[in-house]
């Protein structure tokens, strides 16, 4: 099976060298998200910081906006901070213990197994998602696979199944066997190499196994953003929320940002409009002389951030001149459609696009 293995492997680019850096990086990005959607994101991260002490030495802000739209940043900041580790502890070089990579932040047993396998050669099983439901089709295992010591009794059957004397190539197998031919819905069984010794096949359960997870209740959320718009085009960002100095975002506004740069944003309880306007007073963006400030309905929206379905409801504020906000910037509204010169989530690129959505009607 591991000749087999050998000739499915897809010609990805973090699998054309040993580099740990390039294999840490490729296995980050692809948690919760796509191949397709990662390579050109990888590419470009890649071509910025080389190596793990360019990573290490670069600006938050500017590792934060060559992640913006691949979402889960708290991965790109486990990314930087372990990066900085190594430099102080490991001489720049990715540690080839499981006990030293286990102590980098962001890093957990997946990870640490793909990178020492495919970059040394050591002997560590992966088990993702992908590993995890190819075994359990293989065992007929029943029931949630993270419940009731499953998950673990998964792994000792990696371990197990592992290919001592090719660890990286069996590891890569086994996460493309699962990735692509033993799928969540309509397996290809018929192409598996290992469908003969399918207990779940054999059983009919294919379609059963896995159990599907419960998922966490949907908590609706409503937000209305302020897009301020000069006459050139300008509009202002409110920095990103830190807990060292005194916040200009909404408290509940915070999470739902990312901690990157985004419009005035408030949590919606009853009244958007009456809402927005009193945080807008609060910033210093409305007084007392102009309170009768018009927020004019731009497109809405919709955005999803984990169990969070948020509703986004913006409004265009047009000004003669941007007011002063400690902190704020100033930044071309649309320039944030595209690739920003600054940190933004998905979530603001979307009230941007809103506000340009608006100003191209005739």
């Amino acid at each position: 099976m591991l000749g087999w293995f050998r000739t499915f492997q897809r010609d990805l680019p973090w699998r054309r060298n040993k580099d740990p850096y390039r294999i840490w990086l490729s296995e980050t990005m692809l948690q919760q998200t796509r191949v397709a959607a990662v390579i050109p994101y990888y590419e470009t991260f890649l071509a910025r910081f080389p190596s793990i002490p360019a990573l290490a030495e670069a600006p938050e802000q500017e590792v934060l906006r060559l992640w913006s739209g691949l979402g889960y940043y708290s991965r790109a900041r486990n990314l930087q901070r372990a990066a900085r580790q190594i430099v102080a502890t490991h001489g720049g070089e990715f540690p080839r213990t499981a006990g030293a990579a286990l102590a980098l932040p962001g890093i957990g047993s997946y990870t640490a197994a793909a990178i020492l396998s495919i970059a040394f050669g050591a002997e560590h099983a992966v088990l993702d998602g992908n590993v995890a439901r190819v075994i359990a089709r293989l065992d007929a295992v029943r029931g949630n696979l993270r419940e009731g010591g499953r998950w673990t009794a998964l792994q000792n059957s990696a371990d197990e199944l592992l290919d001592r004397k090719s660890p990286s190539d069996w590891n890569q197998g086994m996460m493309e066997l699962g990735a692509v031919i033993c799928t969540p819905r309509a397996p290809q069984c018929l192409l598996c190499p290992v469908a003969k010794f399918c207990r779940a096949r054999q059983m009919g359960l294919t379609e059963v196994i896995p159990e599907k997870r419960k998922k966490r209740a949907t908590v609706e959320i409503t937000l209305a953003a302020a897009v301020i718009l000069d006459p050139r085009g300008h509009t202002l960002l409110l920095p990103p929320p830190h807990a060292s100095r005194k916040p200009a975002t909404h408290r509940e506004v915070a999470p739902l940002v990312s901690k990157m740069w985004h419009f005035p944003t408030v949590s919606v309880q009853k009244d958007a409009a009456r809402e927005l306007q009193e945080f807008l007073a609060t910033l210093g963006t409305i007084s007392a002389k102009n309170a009768e400030i018009e927020l004019e309905p731009l497109p809405r929206a919709r955005h999803a951030v984990t169990y969070r379905a948020i509703k986004l409801l913006p409004y265009r504020v047009r000004v003669c001149s941007l007011p002063r906000i400690a902190g704020a910037k100033c930044v071309s509204l649309g320039e944030l459609v595209s690739r920003s010169s600054v940190a933004v989530s998905n979530l603001t690129r979307k009230i941007a696009q809103a506000a340009l959505a608006k100003a191209s009607e005739p």
